[in-house]
């Protein structure tokens, strides 16, 4: 079977910025901790996922659909620092030196994009692995969809399938967005139902399953619990809402455009020596031609 990767560009930027230090500067004194943190996670994705199709999915600074249904969305956040934003140019700049495409849709979030290339994906029978650092995400695993995490505290990647997620969450996959629904999400700045929490959420979720059959079982729910329930309805539809993963939003998936090409290792080792990532170059796969020049002198 043939093999997508999709890369959640800004979620790992963002994780890279916070985990490498800002003593990681070019010769000219350019910070380049978030580039260099990103780039060891695309290294590692060539080497260890091997992938036919890649493609990295990014957000676009303007505001989306969520912020619009809902003016509080990640209205919490603080403001994205200068010197985190100065390296977005310089990782895409690196991206596309491999040749892999970039992608971004007006009016939606990265999370849509890769829900919606996934979705096709699968109609192709096609495997997919997302790489990311965003849990939300985690809503979008199933046979023929996973997640490549990277571990909190480490630099060793995870993979979860369906059935991990549910070992680590205590919910399936699908049963995500209705547990933002009941619980919220503090990340994003939107409430879920008041006096509702983890626990009562994964109790309630094993029991009947879905929001929706939840709401038809109140009468056989703690009377307390319930009523919370009946207040806070409108406020959980919302929340399941921005929650939710929007798996058909108008992106295509081009293999062509997404198929692996050969890059040009002169280029990129050019890129990386200006960047001072010379402890990467190691890690740099091989190109097709240098590969079969490899294969030539063994012969």
């Amino acid at each position: 079977m043939k093999r997508l990767v999709l890369i959640d560009g800004h979620a790992l930027l963002h994780r890279a910025y916070h985990a490498f230090p800002k003593t990681l500067t070019t010769r000219s004194g350019e910070l380049v901790n978030a580039v260099y943190g990103f780039n060891r996670i695309l290294l590692s994705t060539l080497k260890e996922l091997e992938p036919d199709y890649l493609i990295v999915a990014v957000d676009l600074p303007e505001p989306n659909f969520r912020h619009k249904e809902f003016v509080g969305y990640q209205a919490q956040r603080p403001k994205t620092d200068n010197e985190l934003i100065s390296q977005i140019e310089r990782v895409y700049e690196t991206v596309e030196a491999f040749n892999i495409p970039i992608l971004s849709c007006k009016g939606y979030e990265a999370d849509d994009v890769i829900g919606t290339l996934s979705a096709q994906a699968e109609k192709n029978k096609i495997e997919t692995i997302i790489v990311t650092g965003d849990k939300d995400i985690m809503q979008l695993a199933t046979s023929k969809t996973k997640l490549f995490v990277p571990e909190r505290g480490s630099s060793k990647m995870r993979m979860y399938a369906s059935k991990d997620v549910e070992g680590y969450l205590g919910i399936k996959p699908s049963q995500i967005i209705d547990y933002k629904g009941l619980v919220g999400d503090p990340s994003d700045n939107y409430p879920g139902i008041p006096g509702i929490g983890p626990k009562t959420a994964v109790k309630l979720l094993k029991e009947y399953k879905t929001f929706k059959e939840i709401y038809k079982n109140l009468d056989k729910i703690n009377p307390n619990i319930a009523e919370k329930l009946r207040e806070g309805k409108t406020s959980g539809l919302l929340s399941r809402k921005l929650a939710k993963i929007i798996r058909d939003i108008p992106v295509k998936l081009s293999l062509k455009k997404a198929k692996l090409k050969d890059y040009d290792p002169e280029k990129v080792e050019n890129l990386y020596n200006e960047l001072g990532f010379k402890s990467l170059l190691k890690s740099l796969p091989k190109a097709e031609e240098e590969a079969k020049d490899t294969q030539m002198s063994l012969i």
